[in-house]
């Protein structure tokens, strides 16, 4: 038997929406657990939440492992931002910083502390790498079970790796995008055979003029369909409308999910660092249970 402080936290949580939830495991050291132990842990929450976080502590900042309850996942937004934002709003140390720094797998990632002004925490989204696939609106409105009309061939249907590779397609109105629900199993299939982790279906049509964008995010490789507040879908979707330049850069906010009156909201920048213009992803999180995740 053995015994994690383990953490429920709902990530992108604001008024009344209620987030993402992820499962935090914080650790003292790598040899705390295996691979097999976490991709059990994360079996055992399907359905509890979308994805857990391993934290654990090395020099310089914190080293973060994230499963789904299928495989390992090489990058997960919301993850991020309930951790991270954990750990800085209760560690006084942390709380006093500007800026902290991560590693996921071999890249180094910026935090930036703006809890005490913004409620918020601030992840530099993984370089972006921009795919020439090309997957034409026919195959893309058919594995959505959309029609074809629906989705806006005046801007193009991309994939974007801002940490996972995200397949983008516009849609043309709030409505073409909140009444599609694809099949799981079908759009599985679909991702797999395209090389594809995950699709985010945008529409410039929002519900409050407040925010410039409705996104959501179909996950179908990792167990589950939808993805409520993504950081690295979103992320990959603000790389895109740089890359076509329908963005300067400035701060906005992002609605996402299905809910037309209820959407969660992740705030995007970006920042130059070493001559690159990066994207961050902000938003804040709510501890929802505080105790011991028990492994048998």
């Amino acid at each position: 038997m053995k015994k994690f402080k383990f953490k429920k936290i709902d990530a992108f949580a604001s008024g009344s929406s209620t987030g993402n939830p992820a499962g935090c495991v914080y650790l003292d050291g790598t040899g705390d657990i295996t691979e097999g132990e976490m991709q059990s842990i994360a079996a055992q929450l399907k359905g509890f939440v979308n994805e857990v976080v391993y934290i654990f502590p090395e020099d310089g900042g914190f080293f973060l492992r994230y499963f789904s309850s299928e495989r390992e996942v090489e990058f997960c937004g919301h993850g991020t931002i309930a951790a991270m934002y954990d750990l800085v709003a209760g560690d006084g140390n942390l709380r006093s910083q500007n800026n902290l720094s991560i590693r996921v797998r071999d890249e180094r990632l910026d935090v930036v502390n703006d809890i005490d002004g913004g409620d918020a925490v601030y992840i530099t989204a993984p370089l972006p790498l921009i795919k020439d696939t090309m997957i034409d609106a026919k195959t893309v409105s058919a594995a959505l079970e959309i029609d074809a009309s629906a989705i806006d061939t005046r801007q193009p249907i991309t994939i974007v790796n801002a940490g996972l590779n995200t397949l983008i397609v516009p849609i043309h109105t709030l409505d073409d995008c909140l009444k599609m629900h694809p099949d799981l199993e079908d759009l599985m299939v679909f991702c797999q055979d395209h090389g594809i982790d995950i699709i985010l279906v945008f529409s410039a049509e929002t519900a409050s003029g407040q925010r410039r964008y409705r996104t959501r995010v179909f996950a179908p490789r990792y167990g589950y369909l939808e993805d409520p507040a993504t950081g690295s879908g979103n992320s990959a979707f603000a790389c895109y409308l740089l890359h076509i330049g329908a963005w300067d850069g400035e701060a906005l906010a992002i609605e996402q999910n299905g809910d037309r009156s209820n959407p969660n909201i992740i705030r995007l920048r970006t920042v130059m660092k070493d001559g690159t213009r990066r994207v961050q992803f902000g938003g804040g999180a709510v501890v929802r249970i505080d105790g011991e995740y028990i492994l048998y």
